[in-house]
């Protein structure tokens, strides 16, 4: 079997490429090793950027999106006992995010995938991605029992951190930068309504704490951990005790939380993570497949959306005129973003969280970073321009 763009992985990354490409009038096909419940199951982000609600409205993927998505116009930042809440759309000319799962999004790809695009290929999993120095790639993988052989023009690899793409890449062509956290995050979903109509972060000497939704039934929230934490040892009425506490305002001594049954309770580990350059030869990397962020700055859904946007356009260039000029611009087009978000992230990460090694000092810091941008127009137009994002184009 030969395709044009072989695309391993179907996540929201690789999905939404084979929906660009095949609007584009450019053939894919997409392997994903798991079966379509647990792919559409994967609980992962739900912040929507600006520039990614606007791709997924023109790619056919946005009604859904319109129907049940959250607009949101402002976050709300907590410290010292204070709220300040930072309007997006007028700190950043309009732009604003919606909140709206991963899962929904997957799950809106795939019924177009397979109601109006090219083989969307469930339960096939990659062992070897061959000959992409080469004019023509081979992805070896295995479906229904067979071993079976997949030639490409051009392959992407949208299949995460420990996937089979970013290791066919030679360690000698790669570099890694990598920062790892000294604190994790504990997540629950739990039925309850949000208790605010816009995301909580919030800073406090007990830790960070976050108060997000789903639905406006379903409440996301997270607290910070020790890494190595074990979700059993925190019961649901210790898990909503510490999030009344470190959420507690001191104009407001009686707020509190709506508390509801928790129905999911994870640990995630924080990092930040990059490897360049993002292409080598005909293999493309996207996704987490090329970095991975800390979530505080709600960036790695926004990031393998933008890396797959310029991606489409460069394979949609190639394909009409020949020219592989965007196809050599994709990795430093793309890692110009990408370091913007890790910043980014880096900065919300290190800002609201407490280090367990901290001193005096360095709280004192942070709460003066934090009170700048409750009390600086300027500091706050970077926040909200960072957190709602930059357009897409295929220039980065």
């Amino acid at each position: 079997m030969h395709t044009t763009v072989a695309i391993i992985g179907g996540g929201p990354a690789g999905l939404l490429l084979a929906r660009l490409l095949y609007r584009a009038g450019v053939d894919s096909v997409v392997l994903e090793s798991r079966d379509r419940s647990y792919v559409e199951r994967r609980q992962r982000a739900g912040i929507l950027e600006q520039a990614t609600t606007d791709v997924l409205r023109a790619a056919g993927a946005g009604d859904r999106l319109d129907r049940e998505g959250l607009v949101h116009d402002g976050i709300e930042l907590r410290f010292a006992g204070r709220a300040h809440r930072l309007d997006l759309p007028s700190l950043t000319g309009g732009r604003r995010v919606t909140v709206y799962a991963q899962t929904e999004v997957v799950k809106d790809l795939i019924a177009l995938q397979l109601t109006d695009g090219g083989p969307l290929f469930f339960g096939a999993e990659v062992h070897s991605v061959e000959g992409a120095e080469g004019t023509r790639p081979v992805i070896r993988y295995t479906r229904e029992g067979q071993e079976q052989t997949l030639t490409c023009d051009y392959a992407v690899g949208c299949d995460g951190f420990h996937g089979i793409a970013r290791a066919a890449v030679p360690e000698a062509a790669r570099t890694a930068y990598e920062r790892t956290y000294p604190y994790s995050w504990l997540g629950i979903l739990a039925e309850a309504p949000p208790v605010h109509d816009e995301l909580i972060y919030a800073h406090s000497a007990r830790g960070f704490a976050l108060a997000s939704m789903r639905t406006p039934a379903v409440s996301r929230l997270y607290l910070q951990v020790p890494n190595g934490t074990d979700p059993a040892d925190w019961p649901d009425e210790r898990i909503w005790d510490e999030l009344d506490a470190r959420l507690a305002l001191e104009a407001q001594p009686d707020w509190r939380l709506r508390r509801g049954p928790v129905t999911q309770k994870s640990v995630l580990p924080m990092r930040s993570w990059v490897t360049e350059p993002m292409r080598h030869g005909r293999l493309f990397l996207a996704g987490d497949a090329a970095h991975i962020v800390p979530p505080a700055g709600a960036k790695g859904l926004n990031l393998a959306v933008s890396d797959v946007v310029v991606l489409a356009r460069a394979l949609e260039l190639w394909h009409t005129t020949g020219s592989e000029a965007l196809l050599e611009a994709y990795s430093d087009t793309c890692l110009r973003r990408v370091w913007r978000a890790e910043h980014f992230s880096w900065f919300m990460t290190t800002t609201l969280h407490t280090d367990p090694d901290r001193s005096p000092f360095d709280t004192r810091l942070q709460l003066a970073q934090l009170d700048r941008i409750a009390s600086s127009p300027h500091a706050a137009a970077e926040l909200a321009a960072n957190y709602t994002g930059p357009p897409l184009t295929a220039t980065g």
